[in-house]
């Protein structure tokens, strides 16, 4: 099957960038590519529409690509919930929490989803991207390897090295990743990328020269700092606002935050000051105050507290102000909530926020569903006529009298709650402000007059095409496409 494998000198080196862009140069030359992540870890995930979840990074890519993501994307995906310790899915369903040491012993039935999943994709589609994890250069954790080279040796794929050259030391990342692979894996390696270059190419030349001369293989291409390119990230949480806008928007950075990148829509709002606050971090006085979700609520509700945000809310709402609560973030408004399946570590109950009647359990069966709908703000003549559409990724059953007057509505059916003084708005819905109508309806609501419509896709799209137009100016990509070629 024709594949080809990128693979990075550390974690967040350009992998899942470089994938993205590439699935788009060649979705734009006429080939049907799919992407494929063996094993990822990462609190950033989607729900694809055969009803299970993979990581964010690879339904992007598939955007990119021009297809559905599918489980089989990413057979593999670890979500941690503690230090040591994270929900396995595989092939997009979870199978419990394993503890690291755990899951290598349990790595011979992930190798066996993983390509399983592979030959599907390679019966579906004629061509495979696949991208790696952190660096094939672990040595630790090379044994019984699913993620970078033991792939690449049992597929038999070539591989791209791709070094962050912001980081510093690129010739020595790149060098010395090579050294401390195999001979067949060295081998295997058949080029390198160099990434978010700034400065005059010429004075780099010499450098890539040697490297050349050196190791024996060629510099496919430096690839410049794309200032302001905004994709959904993998894992990593973005830099705060974009735009200066007049509207304050603030959210506490968890310790487990998962799926960020429902606020990317207001990150790049126009209108919109947005800002994480971090461990420590004075709380400032906000207009509206979102909370997201996470993979472990019961700790981050405790962190929380101890950041005096609980008291920060309570001022907030004093005086007016607007709070959102997404998935945990809702379960967090509540009364409690209970896991007496130890879902998110020991079996445990906790004390909630208080601010809505509603309680939460956490069940062992997780809600997987992309869904469609409408908001419950604002209804006309008992109609609620503003769309959205986004997707379900939970294990908390809640119940409790705020239930009552629903958020939204979805397919019909009510979720979440908004509070009898209009200030509290809190649901289940992942990519709550993705639709641009939803987005605006909801600004408004928390206070921003005249609030503009902004559309998250569109913007997905115009990143995607200024990626790879820039792949297209600054990679030999017929060397490129030349390596997508059968190996085996």
């Amino acid at each position: 099957m024709p594949t080809l494998m990128v693979q990075g000198c550390t974690s967040d080196a350009g992998k899942s960038t470089l994938v993205a862009g590439l699935c788009r140069v060649f979705k734009r030359r006429g080939l049907t590519v799919a992407p494929f992540k063996p094993q990822n870890m990462a609190l950033n995930s989607a729900v694809t529409p055969d009803g299970g979840e993979i990581g964010r990074a690879q339904a992007l890519q598939a955007q990119a690509a021009g297809i559905a993501p599918s489980v089989h994307m990413n057979p593999v995906l670890l979500k941690p919930n503690t230090d040591t310790g994270a929900q396995v899915i595989l092939q997009g369903h979870s199978i419990g929490n394993l503890e690291a040491l755990d899951y290598h012993s349990y790595k011979p039935k992930a190798a066996a989803a993983v390509f399983d999943s592979y030959a599907r994709l390679c019966a579906e589609y004629p061509y495979i991207m696949v991208e790696g994890a952190g660096s094939p250069a672990e040595i630790n954790l090379r044994e019984g390897d699913i993620a970078n080279m033991g792939f690449a040796e049992r597929a038999d794929c070539p591989v791209i090295l791709i070094a962050d050259i912001d980081k510093g030391g690129v010739f020595a990342h790149l060098v010395g990743t090579l050294a401390l692979l195999s001979a067949s894996e060295q081998a295997r390696v058949k080029g390198f990328v160099i990434n978010r270059f700034r400065g005059d190419i010429a004075l780099l030349q010499g450098g890539l020269d040697w490297l050349e001369a050196y190791t024996g293989k060629p510099v496919l291409g430096v690839l410049p700092y794309l200032h302001g390119l905004h994709l959904d990230a993998e894992d990593a949480v973005p830099e705060n606002a974009v735009n200066a806008g007049k509207f304050r928007v603030i959210a506490p950075l968890l310790p487990h935050i998962s799926n960020h990148t429902d606020f990317e829509p207001l990150r790049l709002h126009p209108q919109v000051d947005f800002r994480y606050v971090r461990h420590l971090e004075s709380i400032p006085a906000a207009d509206l105050i979102l909370l997201p979700g996470s993979k472990n609520v019961g700790f981050d509700l405790a962190w929380l507290r101890s950041q005096g945000w609980e008291a920060a809310i309570q001022q907030h709402l004093r005086y007016g102000g607007k709070v959102i609560g997404i998935c945990g973030g809702m379960q967090m408004l509540g009364h409690s909530i209970h896991d007496p399946h130890g879902i998110e570590g020991a079996p445990s109950s906790h004390k909630g926020l208080g601010l809505l009647d509603l309680e939460t359990t956490l069940q062992p069966e997780k809600q997987l569903t992309n869904r469609v709908g409408v908001l419950g703000l604002m209804p006309r003549e008992g109609v609620c006529n503003t769309p959205l559409r986004g997707y379900e990724i939970h294990c908390g059953i809640s119940i409790g009298a705020a239930l009552a007057t629903p958020a939204v509505y979805l397919e019909g059916q009510p979720d979440g709650a908004i509070s009898a003084d209009g200030q509290l708005f809190a649901t289940y819905l992942h990519g709550l402000f993705d639709s641009p109508q939803a987005l605006q309806a909801l600004l408004e609501w928390a206070g921003l007059s005249g609030a503009q419509t902004f559309d998250i896709n569109a913007v997905r799209e115009q990143q995607l095409e200024r990626l790879a137009d820039t792949l297209e100016a600054h990679l030999d990509m017929s060397a490129i496409h030349h390596l997508l070629t059968p190996c085996a």
